[in-house]
């Protein structure tokens, strides 16, 4: 049996990387009842350099959009970190925790799981933790764990994996293995398929990505078993 699981990074209150991508979960879910979804949410997402927003996104500003996550099936849906402002404001949109000393990777997961807190989304978060942008340093995976992260969603990028610095050995980690269309759809042993829900993206989860995915497993189901990171590590 090979195991299979699904994630969409960026999932947030931005109108253009929003909760909108659910639909497409939806339209899988009514194909394939079992098929699991991990989202990973930024507590604050604020973009300074495109697709821009005035001022970070704290979730707990937006009680709808948190409403909607708690509301989600949990047979289908599990809830992941995906840091807390996601960029380096007037610098980068991505890279949060790419560069930084354990200090300073400590104080974001402070303010993520604060902002978490406040958001009444401390127990719909599961502690999974997705560097934005894929750089993460070995301090901040070092802080992580510290501050109760248990498992990491990390890159197979060369780029990613000299980042980590050999930490990401040391921890319990799942490997994207396709991000399409960048890399194609693969089925492995241990299958991450990761997708972005910012429609200005080509990792952007549309309707035809939704369909090639649809397609896809198919074309492989009575291999498949569905399954959340916990099972990625246990399969």
């Amino acid at each position: 049996m090979k195991y299979l699981n699904v994630s969409i990074d960026d999932v947030s209150p931005h109108p253009r990387a929003s909760s909108k991508v659910l639909d497409r979960c939806f339209e899988l879910i009514k194909i394939f009842p079992d098929i699991k979804f991990t989202l990973f949410v930024p507590s604050a997402y604020w973009r300074t350099t495109s697709n821009t927003t005035d001022s970070p996104l704290y979730l707990d500003r937006y009680p709808d959009f948190c409403e909607e996550m708690r509301n989600l099936n949990p047979d289908n849906f599990e809830i992941g970190f995906h840091g807390h402002l996601h960029g380096i404001p007037k610098v980068s949109n991505n890279d949060e925790v790419a560069y930084i000393k354990y200090n300073e990777a400590k104080n974001i997961f402070i303010k993520m799981l604060k902002t978490a807190h406040n958001s009444n989304l401390s127990n719909t978060f599961k502690p999974i933790f997705r560097p934005p942008g894929w750089r993460m340093s070995a301090d901040a995976i070092r802080a992580g764990t510290d501050m109760g992260m248990e498992i990491f969603a990390l890159g197979s990028f060369d780029y990613a994996i000299k980042s980590y610095q050999g930490q990401d050995k040391k921890v319990k980690t799942v490997y994207e293995t396709c991000t399409p269309p960048i890399s194609p759809l693969k089925l492995t042993n241990h299958t991450e398929i990761v997708y972005h829900s910012c429609e200005w993206l080509s990792n952007y989860l549309s309707k035809d990505q939704t369909t090639e995915l649809s397609n896809f497993i198919k074309s492989s189901e009575k291999e498949i078993k569905f399954c959340f990171m916990e099972d990625m590590l246990n399969g």
